[in-house]
């Protein structure tokens, strides 16, 4: 929201656009090749400057260039298609692998929501298989490129189960930053929950690898469970275990404009 509070004319400038194409029908160009989730807006920009994008056939380089709805829009050899623009929040079970198809056959996470949306959405992230909690899912490429890109500091809690009580001088090391060996792991806060020195709460922005995980086992810990309780300022509440919803509009607009 700081970033809110610095420019409050960009969110509200970027809807009045799209209110304006959805009354005329239309879709400006690099907004169409971001709904298809072929990139960002930026990125498409660069691709209609390339050359890269055809309309009808046609090569098309003139910035806010409007689609109409019988057009053809392609990229390469594809044709990208008009999407509504889906989000869904699922509260993600353990066994479930975040990926849209696994060659061994193992369960992946779009079985759970497989009868949401007609259009084909995608998870935004990861979670490994045995971490539990919020994974977000969209066909916006925009959303999931600002939300995966670590230049936006997109805010996790983390839930973290211990098969021992975590030291005070462990807590301590873990606010200051663990040095892990591909660099230091820093968190933006770190608490134990309830008074129970089994359970912490880890709030984290960096999207290495296991990173959560790795901090513990760095220090002597096995990571007992891991639940994700909060991902971009969405929350788990009334979303039970291996259940999904659709992301209201005020929601939508959050990530989209103002994070």
């Amino acid at each position: 929201m700081r970033h809110y509070e610095e420019d409050k004319t960009r969110g509200n400038k970027r809807r009045r656009e799209e209110e304006e194409e959805s009354a005329e029908g239309t879709t400006r160009l690099n907004r169409y090749i971001a709904n298809a989730g072929i990139c960002s807006r930026r990125d498409a920009d660069a691709l209609i400057a390339a050359g890269e994008i055809k309309v009808n056939g046609e090569v098309v380089t003139e910035m806010g260039y409007q689609v109409q709805p019988s057009d053809t829009v392609q990229y390469g050899k594809t044709n990208l298609s008009r999407e509504k623009q889906v989000y869904l929040l699922l509260n993600k079970p353990k066994d479930f692998l975040t990926t849209t198809d696994d060659p061994e056959g193992r369960r992946t996470v779009m079985e759970l929501i497989k009868s949401a949306s007609k259009e084909r959405v995608f998870p935004v992230g990861r979670l490994d298989r045995n971490t539990t909690g919020l994974l977000l899912f969209t066909n916006d490429g925009e959303v999931a490129q600002k939300l995966s890109h670590p230049s936006h500091r997109n805010k996790k809690i983390y839930q973290v189960e211990l098969d021992k009580p975590l030291t005070e001088e462990d807590l301590r090391q873990i606010a200051a930053g663990v040095e892990l060996e591909d660099g230091k792991a820093e968190v933006d806060d770190v608490a134990v929950v309830a008074g129970n020195p089994h359970f912490v709460g880890v709030e984290i922005h960096i999207g290495r690898n296991r990173i959560v995980r790795r901090i513990f086992e760095h220090l002597g810990y096995d990571v007992v469970a891991l639940d994700r309780v909060q991902y971009a300022g969405l929350t788990k509440k009334d979303l039970p275990r291996g259940k999904w919803r659709f992301l209201n509009e005020k929601e939508v607009i959050r990530l989209k404009y103002f994070m």
